[in-house]
């Protein structure tokens, strides 16, 4: 999910505009690239400034470890959303590092999903000792997180996730259910799906199956977007 060197974009696209000059006349046409970018830049200053401030939050109590970070494309369409982070995404400070990484970036290959327009982030970000420690001043800069990455859907990895993004006040918002595999809507913009938490998923056989008949339906959803 961690990705590295340059970032590019994903499927969303902005209409032509036109700079205007201090005389009142347009000048120059601005292209979709130039606009592109400019959103890009704000969304990696936007990201960066968040991290400085998780990074210096002291409402939960993890002693000296740091936060455990979203990763992935700063304007993702996909926004992959679990509860609380594993041992290994704690010892490396990324989200979905390990295991439930290296099984997603399979399933986006058999989705023909590029992995290069995901992100993906959890609720509680502090590796605490038990996740109902973590403050919920914490817990609300998820609201903030889909803020700037401001995804098309959410992937909602089990149902502590799914209460999570509920509670918190996601302007617009409806309230999710538990319906496993099924595309709803969230917001007017965003669409959310449900689906198994993927690091229950991973220890059994039959887990996994129930997984990914679930997450396969985000392949009919990417499919369906506009080409633009």
């Amino acid at each position: 999910m961690h990705a590295e060197g340059a970032v590019p974009g994903p499927s969303k696209k902005v209409g032509q505009r036109t700079v205007t000059g201090a005389n009142g006349r347009a000048d120059v046409p601005t292209t979709d690239d130039e606009i592109q970018e400019k959103y890009l830049e704000r969304a990696i200053r936007e990201l960066n400034e968040l991290t400085r401030r998780l990074q210096e939050c002291s409402h939960c109590p993890r002693g000296n470890l740091m936060p455990v970070l979203g990763s992935g494309h700063p304007q993702a369409d996909v926004f992959l959303l679990k509860f609380a982070p594993s041992a290994a995404e704690i010892e490396e400070g990324v989200a979905f590092y390990g295991r439930a990484g290296n099984a997603l970036r399979k399933s986006f290959k058999r989705l023909n999903i590029d992995p290069l327009v995901v992100y993906g982030t959890l609720c509680v970000k502090c590796p605490v000792a038990d996740p109902s420690l973590a403050g919920g001043e914490c817990i609300e800069r998820l609201v903030e997180e889909l803020a700037i990455v401001q995804p098309r859907i959410i992937v909602v990895m089990g149902e502590r996730a799914m209460e999570t993004l509920n509670d918190v006040d996601v302007p617009l918002s409806s309230t999710l259910e538990a319906g496993v595999g099924e595309v709803q809507r969230f917001t007017p913009t965003i669409d959310a799906l449900y689906v198994p938490d993927i690091d229950e998923s991973l220890d059994s056989e039959e887990s996994k199956r129930e997984f990914w008949t679930a997450f396969r339906a985000l392949g009919d959803w990417y499919s369906d977007l506009p080409p633009y």
